[in-house]
């Protein structure tokens, strides 16, 4: 009878021994299956300046500029927005940002075959408009109420101010004003003759953008989608700009 007891007992404790060696192995190749995934890493944002200001100065230059238009001196563009930056949550080294502020640029047309006569009454606007005044030469300048839209991805999120960043976007935006600054020769001296008229602009402005640097520092370009002038009123001039942007807070 003991020896059965005993046999019995040893039985029993060798099929837990071998059933547990069993489950643990099942349990280690289930494990090495489905090995976890890493957590991703939490950085700390609170701190963080991500190009909440931006200032922008470029060149600018006209795209599809007929030969009979000659530009002069160093044409540029100014631009200064305040932007909000929200990062994703599944993946915090992206973010979009949305803002508001300026666009202008600023066109010397030169030599007096270049002088654009905004106040124009016909349907076109005149750039050889030479039979009212002797101009040396005149400055075009377009200004716009702009709402740029950006997406970013930033090397370090939490010190973005000293990492690689890159950004594409796209920029709407209605005009504010349109004028010329020119200079008129005549018999008693030169003087300045302003005016302003958005007759015969597109007030309307779709530009896509770029930026790419390191830190508070990105080169930036943009390309004007939609057309300087109005359909029928003049070239079909579709600027864009490459400069340097300052980015801070």
């Amino acid at each position: 009878m003991k020896k059965i007891v005993l046999f019995l007992v040893a039985s029993f404790l060798l099929g837990g021994a071998l059933y547990a060696q069993v489950d643990t192995s099942v349990a280690a190749a289930v494990v090495a299956a489905n090995p976890p995934k890493p957590k991703k890493k939490k950085y700390d944002l609170s701190k963080r300046a991500n190009d909440h200001f931006l200032l922008q100065l470029g060149y600018t230059n006209w795209a599809s500029l007929p030969d009979s238009i000659k530009t002069g001196n160093l044409p540029r563009s100014i631009n200064a927005y305040f932007m909000l930056d929200f990062p994703f949550k599944s993946n915090q080294k992206l973010s979009a940002a949305i803002g508001l502020g300026i666009g202008s640029d600023h066109m010397t047309l030169d030599k007096n075959l270049n002088f654009a006569n905004v106040k124009a009454t016909g349907t076109r606007l005149p750039f050889n408009d030479t039979a009212r005044f002797d101009v040396k030469k005149t400055k075009l300048s377009t200004a716009y109420l702009e709402a740029p839209v950006e997406l970013r991805f930033v090397s370090d999120p939490e010190h973005s101010d000293r990492s690689f960043k890159v950004a594409l976007g796209v920029k709407l935006g209605t005009m504010i004003k349109a004028a010329t600054r020119s200079r008129v020769l005549q018999s008693g001296g030169d003087y300045v003759l302003k005016e302003s008229s958005k007759r015969y602009f597109n007030t309307t402005r779709v530009v896509g953008t770029a930026r790419i640097g390191v830190g508070h520092f990105t080169l930036f370009g943009t390309y004007q989608f939609t057309k300087l002038l109005k359909d029928g009123a003049g070239p079909e001039i579709k600027p864009y700009t490459i400069g340097l942007s300052f980015g801070g807070l």
